[in-house]
């Protein structure tokens, strides 16, 4: 049924191969798993999961430029957008940054076959890494915005309607409305600070 939905809202946007709808599948068991216990997402219907959670990371994947580059995904929460973006682009590598350590455990556990991922479990502010993009998805602005700046280059976030002045520090992209339901939005963003 994941992958047959998965197919489905994805049709006319990209097809994926069959590995990766199984990988994507087994991420999903997992979180449906570990969610009875451990509060990872308030998504419970399946389609719902599948459009908010995949559908969206994978249209993040696409819109990242080609070849490797790194990527840090900032409150990765259950893995996304992070963990399909890893599924998809092998050769990137992918930082998920969790600080609440038990989400982080579970990352770690859903992610152990995925070798271009790592986890750090810690706040994105006390990351000293710089990464050529960085990833987030329902997360408010307000709350990274800070830790995006000195993070990246680059940046993509998954969103609600938000306006352009409120995501100051960096230069936006008219934002692309997502294919799945209505006020859905991947915004794309240059820092203006120069990195070394």
């Amino acid at each position: 049924m994941f992958a047959e939905l998965l197919r489905s809202k994805l049709a006319g946007i990209c097809e994926l191969p069959d590995p990766q709808i199984e990988r994507l599948k087994l991420h999903y068991d997992l979180l449906t798993r570990w969610n009875r216990v451990l509060s990872l997402t308030s998504v419970w219907t399946l389609e719902e999961a599948v459009e908010r959670h995949y559908c969206e990371s994978v249209f993040a994947a696409l819109h990242l430029p080609e070849g490797p580059v790194s990527v840090a995904d900032v409150g990765s929460g259950a893995g996304f957008p992070g963990v399909p973006i890893a599924i998809m682009r092998p050769e990137c590598a992918i930082v998920l940054i969790e600080s609440h350590q038990r989400k982080a455990a579970f990352l770690k556990e859903a992610t152990r076959d995925l070798p271009n991922v790592r986890i750090l479990a810690k706040r994105a502010e006390d990351v000293p890494e710089r990464f050529d993009w960085v990833v987030s998805r329902a997360v408010r602005y307000s709350d990274i915005a800070r830790a995006l700046k000195k993070l990246g280059r680059n940046a993509e976030l998954l969103t609600g309607e938000v306006r352009t002045e409120d995501l100051s520090g960096f230069e936006w992209q008219e934002p692309l409305r997502l294919p799945w339901g209505d006020r859905r939005y991947l915004w794309i963003g240059t820092n203006p600070i120069r990195f070394t």
